[in-house]
């Protein structure tokens, strides 16, 4: 049916969109397998090395809450340009610096761009795309953004391991300039503007709550736990939480619709989708370090290792779609929660030695779950409110997103470096056994996500 055709220039905007998250994610994950060559040069500690993927997922998470105001206030595609620019003179930034805090605020430049464009290409979908085709068309922008985890790290140690981690941010100029050029061609405005007012209130208590409680969570290796760092931080980050629920039921036009939590299913997909977010990173985090520390892998081979796994992933998104277009939420959510709960059940039951033959194929089986859940569960949480809550439920999900990662990636990081610190066994003995702890509570959260499908999949209807 023509109803359901999908225009060129709808996919085109897609790709544009999508290839700017994908430049977001690939530095993440590339830097991720770069973590113990940066430690080295800049003589800085696994927990201050693991702040270039926190401050990018922080400034997101800040960041984010903005695109419902911004889409009502401006148009698409000129919030695509400043985004896409902005992540460029980033990536510049970080080619030329020449200390680590410098580079650290190219990452918080880099996340202000992804911050902005990651919520316009589910905007795009969610608004031209039919009905019918929503789950493939999820797919296809996840399998953009899939394929960054596959290749990061094999890309990220490649050129960590010949021409210098600066190379990563020099690679990704290319890619950049063509999302500019192709979005600026094919992204057009599907709504009409409606000028909203900033909240700023709002924006205060959520720099406040996320900035307190990633800091605080950042710090429980460095600094007791009764310190201004971490239980000063925590108590800012909660009081902020509580005010901005609060603060969110009184006003006219918050920042972030909490009453799309009062009632429905979005609230029991929204915290699956969190804690499936706070385990993709933080397997992320913990593999890469563990193949370079434990098993002395060099970046590329640690990243060649990774790289199955994570166009599995990728494909397995695709698939997801299809089979949600087909056969509903429950399918893909089930069978994918069941694929990365068992992966990380193998993972825990392994010990604390894992030899990199294992990993590959354990982490395969996780990535599978992972693709197939992604993109299924973002899709059925935004088809379960209102369309005229459409994009207030999209600037939820894809908060909750960002600040799942950071938080995933300060707690794994936090775990591993507090047994690296204990001075008990080597400092590879001591990598092994908090990466064991940090995967035990990464099943923890598995096995809760696969409780969370189940009930609220259970009387889902067919898109």
């Amino acid at each position: 049916m023509a109803s359901e055709r999908i225009g060129g220039k709808v996919v085109s905007a897609i790709v544009a969109t999508g290839l700017l998250s994908f430049s977001g994610v690939i530095v993440e994950t590339a830097m991720n397998i770069a973590f113990p060559t940066l430690m080295k040069e800049f003589s800085i500690s696994t927990e201050l090395v693991s702040w270039l993927t926190t401050i990018y997922l922080l400034v997101l998470a800040i960041v984010v809450p903005l695109s419902a105001l911004l889409k009502s206030n401006f148009k698409t595609k000129h919030l695509f340009i400043v985004a896409n620019l902005c992540f460029l003179g980033g990536v510049i930034i970080d080619i030329i610096s020449p200390n680590f805090y410098l580079l650290l605020l190219g990452r918080a430049i880099q996340g202000l761009g992804t911050g902005i464009a990651l919520p316009l290409m589910f905007n795009i979908i969610m608004e031209q795309v039919p009905l019918a085709k929503r789950g493939l068309m999820m797919g296809l922008g996840n399998l953009i953004t899939g394929i960054a985890p596959a290749v990061g790290p094999t890309f990220g140690g490649l050129i960590v391991t010949t021409i210098g981690w600066r190379f990563i941010f020099i690679c990704l100029i290319p890619v950049l300039l063509a999302s500019l050029l192709l979005g600026s061609w094919a992204i057009e405005q599907a709504s009409s503007l409606v000028k909203q007012k900033l909240d700023q209130l709002s924006l205060l208590l959520i720099i406040l709550m996320f900035s307190g409680l990633i800091y605080g969570f950042n710090h429980l290796s460095s600094a007791k736990f009764f310190s201004w760092q971490v239980l000063g931080s925590l108590i800012v980050g909660g009081g902020a939480a509580s005010l901005l629920v609060w603060w969110s039921n009184k006003s006219n036009q918050p920042l972030l619709d909490l009453g799309l939590l009062s009632g429905g299913k979005f609230k029991l997909y929204l915290l699956a989708f969190f804690l499936t977010q706070l385990m993709s990173l933080g397997f992320a985090f913990l593999l890469p370090n563990y193949l370079q520390i434990v098993n002395q892998q060099t970046a590329f081979a640690a990243g060649l290792l990774v790289l199955p796994a994570g166009f599995l992933g990728a494909v397995a998104g695709l698939i997801g779609g299809r089979l949600f277009d087909k056969y509903g939420a429950r399918l893909p959510l089930i069978s994918g929660a069941i694929s990365y709960g068992l992966a990380t059940s193998v993972f825990v039951g392994r010990g604390w030695w894992l030899s990199n033959h294992f990993i590959m194929l354990a982490y395969c089986l996780y990535m599978l779950g992972m693709g197939l859940t992604m993109g299924a569960v973002m899709t059925v949480a935004l088809e379960s409110v209102k369309s005229t809550k459409t994009k207030e439920a999209n600037a939820l999900l894809n908060t909750v997103q960002q600040f799942a990662g950071a938080l995933g990636t300060a707690v794994v990081s936090t775990i591993v470096a507090v047994s690296q610190a204990s001075q008990q066994g080597s400092f590879h003995t001591a990598t092994a056994r908090g990466t064991h702890h940090a995967l035990l509570l990464l099943l923890i959260l598995a096995l809760s996500n696969l409780c969370l499908y189940l009930g609220a999949s259970r009387r889902v209807p067919k898109p």
